[in-house]
């Protein structure tokens, strides 16, 4: 590895500082002189913006339409689903007043005390209240349902504890709210997300997701059901990356949002909502990467391929220039996004450091030795392994490697998942093994108590109630009472 990179701390001596150093030094995001926010640089905006394309690519597939809610919601309308507000109370940040003036020094402003709000406004944890006060404008029939809105937008949660990506004040994300006219409808929707969901972790983002329903602990403020996707982090952590919630009539409760049904009853609306956000990026991050920096899948990599040259003199650019535009047009037409990186003010050994520490998938070399030769120098991001190939057909050899990639980091990912998978009863061994990380299928009692003694003992929380294991009654693990199936239960962030 380059000089250029020997200050990225490796993962086996300090994995927290590893994570922290490389969303930094990858020009991911940095943090922002405003506590608890964080500035997504352009690098790093470009991964999210195709997490982006493809999900919304994704959702409007399923009927889902985009609009836009307001980022100020009235201090009563959270006030009118109990549960829902009891669960961000904690996490509001509140506006007060509309109006700033100059201080009497004429030096600087302060809060003007006459502009003092009548209701005070909430700048939205999440947008439930303010969407479903407006859908009691627009549902009157059922001929009116279903509504599936789509948003993407930011929101607030006050955290005074935040690392980049993960957990921010401030954060960036997409929230679906769907409205229905029958149970049935309202949680195949909310089922249908979750899958959604899945399909995009495991197909772009290479990242193998366990998928199962949350317990009523861990459930979203307000809803009856909370599905789930878990990740599991190369530490052997747990990162949630997507939850669909049903939330049945609650909120159509809370807002009087009615309807006149087939049988000309009126009757509340049945409703989901269903979200991801910028965690998503941490998820990819931790996930792939290594002590050399990112690794990014293919499909999300804003480059997927640089294209280096390596010269003595003018004469022997100008022929590895002509070369190269064949090349990279001819791989701009499949579809596939390249540099070609000339710049004469950086040394090809910094060039290979810096594109390997963000995870450009395929790196191309052309010296002047290959041109006499007709061939090029190929190193894959993944493994790091190098091949020298013919010029002749390198845009095919491009386009299958890149698949390669694809699969191979999925299947890297995947098979660390499962060989950290483990079944235990015993509640000993059990806190001494989750000290390593790990998923651990436990039979559970299904109470609360114990989920809480779970939690303060190990610091370790019932993720869901997996849906792809075999689910056999047994005994809980620390209660000794009766347990009808296996939760999964991790250290997570």
């Amino acid at each position: 590895m380059a000089t250029e990179l020997k200050g990225l701390t490796k993962r086996s001596v300090n994995y927290s500082q590893w994570y922290n150093e490389l969303v930094v030094k990858a020009e991911l995001a940095e943090q922002a002189d405003v506590r608890g926010c964080m500035v997504i640089r352009p690098y790093g905006y470009a991964i999210w913006e195709k997490i982006q394309q493809e999900l919304d690519r994704k959702f409007k597939a399923t009927g889902v339409q985009n609009a836009y809610f307001p980022l100020l919601i009235p201090k009563s309308f959270l006030s009118k689903e109990a549960e829902h507000v009891e669960g961000f109370a904690k996490e509001c940040a509140v506006v007060t007043h509309y109006r700033l003036k100059t201080n009497e020094t004429h030096d600087g402003v302060v809060v003007d005390p006459a502009a003092k709000l009548e209701e005070e406004l909430i700048i939205r944890p999440t947008s439930e209240t303010i969407i479903w006060n407006t859908y009691k404008n627009w549902i009157k029939s059922y001929r009116d349902l279903p509504i599936l809105c789509n948003q993407w937008c930011n929101v607030m949660r006050w955290e005074m504890r935040t690392r980049l990506f993960l957990r921010t004040s401030e954060f960036l994300w997409q929230e679906g709210h769907t409205a229905h006219a029958t149970r049935e409808e309202a949680e195949d929707r909310a089922k249908m997300m979750l899958k959604v969901y899945a399909d995009f972790a495991e197909q772009y983002m290479a990242v193998p997701v366990i998928q199962g329903v949350k317990s009523e602990t861990e459930r979203f403020a307000g809803a009856l059901d909370t599905y789930t996707i878990e990740a599991m982090m190369q530490d052997g952590k747990a990162l949630q990356s997507g939850t669909s919630h049903f939330l049945g009539q609650n909120f159509g409760k809370a807002f009087d949002v009615t309807f006149l049904n087939r049988n000309q009853e009126q009757e509340y609306a049945w409703a989901t909502s269903w979200g991801v956000s910028t965690r998503l990026m941490g998820a990819l991050i931790m996930t792939h990467s290594d002590d050399n920096g990112l690794v990014l899948p293919p499909k999300l990599a804003p480059l997927q391929v640089v294209i280096v040259p390596i010269w003595k003199t003018d004469g022997q650019l100008e022929a590895i220039n002509g070369k190269v535009a064949e090349i990279q047009a001819r791989l701009q037409e499949m579809g596939i996004s390249v540099k070609y990186d000339n710049d004469d003010q950086k040394r090809p050994g910094f060039k290979f450091a810096d594109y390997e520490l963000k995870g450009v998938p395929v790196r191309v070399v052309i010296g002047a030795r290959d041109m006499e030769n007709g061939t090029a120098e190929i190193m894959r991001r993944d493994t790091l392994e190098k091949e020298t190939v013919s010029q002749d057909g390198i845009e095919d050899y491009i386009q299958k490697l890149l698949g390669d990639i694809q699969d191979n980091i999925y299947r890297k990912a995947l098979e660390h998942r499962d060989a950290h998978i483990y079944e235990c009863d015993d509640y000993e061994v059990f806190k001494e093994k989750i000290k390593d990380g790990g998923f651990f299928l436990c039979h559970w009692d299904g109470t609360p108590e114990t989920e809480a003694r779970i939690k303060e003992e190990t610091q370790a929380t019932i993720r869901c109630v997996p849906y792809m294991f075999e689910q056999t009654p047994g005994t809980d693990m620390v209660s000794g009472k009766p347990a009808k199936f296996r939760v999964l239960i991790a250290r997570a962030y």
